[in-house]
């Protein structure tokens, strides 16, 4: 049997994980959600929820994978005991992988597209209008979308195609490091800025009236939300990266990193959106029009812009790379481990496959515009990212949990054993009870929730037949969990 590929340094594993980890989303959704719900005071209430629900996912994630040496297609079978059905969920998984896909590689897309023009000049003095126009000619033509986002997809397998040490490990420290230090730099510069302290403040000062008038309750459920989504939990994403892993280390500090790595990158991504935004007097606006219209009109009005303009964009897309270079690498290694497949074979294929199964996503915005699966005004996108972030991330992150603690799947014991196995920190026995009772709850509520938000303006109606849905998902989930197999 072919031997397991191993990450060729500590700092190697951290950093590709992390990349994973560090999405768009975390860069232009969290500088603004947290401003508007209090500032600082959310941060806080984030930090712990990070650290009680997503930090111990994490942890299942990275234990199944080192124990199994599989990724997500096999690591069920190796580790279920016989005649139980975790095995079934591996489908929901590679699924969900394909899914994110879709439409990141057309976002990567957009990055790449927006870091060339930011450094030829093409943004160069455009007013907010003409800003605009730019971007909405990009959407609307699908030759324009399908270039860039078949470069993001060439760019990423290629990665993949020279291996895990010398392509996937080389390559994504190279990307991380420039992509920290360039952060850095746009933050310390946008500190810099004439006004830029009034961006501090609302970004860091606890506004008590801003939670208040959010809601107290609204505001932790946000902070809740954010900290279950950020590090790409639920679809074997990170998995992937437990099963190349080393036992030298317990697990607990292996995720602890990761978890550092991203908060670091999104806390200091406030640190260059909502002052550059202050000091030019505009409101700071989550999506993308903040990321392709708002701040392209910033950086306009900077002295060196252009300069900055680059920066920033370069840094986007390789965030946006990192992370579909991870979710590629996990791709790859299904047909590896379920096919038997050389790596070169895997990449070729799926090169092909994920061009095609992009091409819904960027046409939603042109061709077939007017399909609007979601409601009014929504588009291909929105139902894909609806389908991995509201379904497959949660329910995935509640089986990897439940699978790790219940007696008819891996157990608890087996999993503590491999999370604690190596130096470093230690996970305590009593975490367990933790894991079993309260852990899966707070993963249903944030499941439920995000049903409930999305769909409780479209009318009653509506709202119970989607809330229908989602306990039929849940259903069958638990029905799964507890099917009567021989347990241990």
């Amino acid at each position: 049997m072919k031997e397991r590929e191993n990450f060729g340094s500590r700092l190697g594993f951290i950093l590709v994980s992390a990349g994973c980890a560090v999405g768009l989303g975390n860069v232009w959704k969290f500088p603004y959600i947290c401003g508007e719900n209090g500032g600082a005071a959310f941060i806080l209430i984030y930090l712990v929820f990070l650290l009680i629900l997503g930090y111990p996912i994490l942890i299942c994630e990275f234990a199944v994978g080192r124990a199994s040496q599989k990724s997500i297609s096999l690591a069920y079978d190796v580790l279920e005991p016989k005649n139980t059905k975790w095995h079934c969920f591996k489908w929901s998984g590679m699924l969900g992988n394909y899914l994110l896909m879709m439409f990141y590689t057309m976002v990567g897309g957009w990055m790449i597209n927006y870091a060339y023009q930011a450094a030829t000049g093409k943004l160069q003095g455009l007013e907010n209008a003409a800003i605009k126009e730019n971007f909405d000619s990009m959407l609307a033509s699908p030759e324009t979308m399908m270039f860039w986002m078949i470069l993001a997809v060439l760019l990423s397998l290629g990665v993949c195609a020279l291996g895990l040490q010398n392509g996937v490990e080389k390559i994504t420290k190279f990307m991380m490091s420039i992509l920290i230090i360039l952060m850095v730099v746009l933050a310390l510069h946008s500190l810099t800025l004439e006004g830029a302290m009034d961006g501090v403040k609302f970004y860091l000062i606890p506004d008590f009236s801003a939670m208040q008038k959010m809601g107290i309750g609204s505001v932790v459920f946000a902070a809740l939300t954010h900290a279950f989504f950020t590090l790409s939990i639920g679809m074997g994403s990170m998995e992937i990266f437990g099963s190349y892993l080393k036992k030298d280390r317990t697990l607990l500090g292996e995720a602890g990193s990761i978890v550092a790595v991203d908060t670091f990158v999104a806390l200091i991504a406030g640190f260059i959106i909502i002052p550059s935004c202050f000091a030019y007097g505009v409101q700071p606006d989550a999506g993308p029009s903040l990321l392709f219209i708002t701040l392209p009109n910033v950086f306009n009005h900077m002295q060196g812009g252009r300069i900055w303009a680059t920066a920033f964009f370069v840094f986007m897309a390789f965030a946006a790379l990192s992370t579909i270079i991870a979710v590629c690498e996990n791709i790859i290694s299904f047909y590896m481990d379920m096919l038997g497949w050389e790596r070169k074979k895997a990449v070729a294929v799926n090169i092909i496959a994920i061009i095609l199964l992009s091409l819904p996503a960027v046409l939603g915005y042109n061709v077939w515009s007017d399909f609007s699966p979601l409601g009014k005004g929504t588009t291909i996108m929105d139902l894909e990212d609806f389908l991995v972030s509201y379904n497959i991330l949660p329910l995935g992150g509640l089986i990897f949990v439940l699978f790790c603690v219940r007696k008819n799947g891996w157990g608890f014991s087996g999993f503590l054993e491999e999370a604690n196995t190596g130096t470093g920190r230690k996970l305590p026995n009593w975490i367990r009870y933790y894991m079993t009772y309260v852990l899966p709850c707070i993963i249903v509520i944030v499941y439920l929730k995000g049903y409930y938000d999305i769909f409780v303006e479209k009318g009653t109606k509506v709202l119970i037949g989607w809330m229908a849905f989602a306990f039929i998902l849940l259903g069958t989930v638990f029905g799964i969990v507890f099917y009567k197999g021989r347990g241990r």
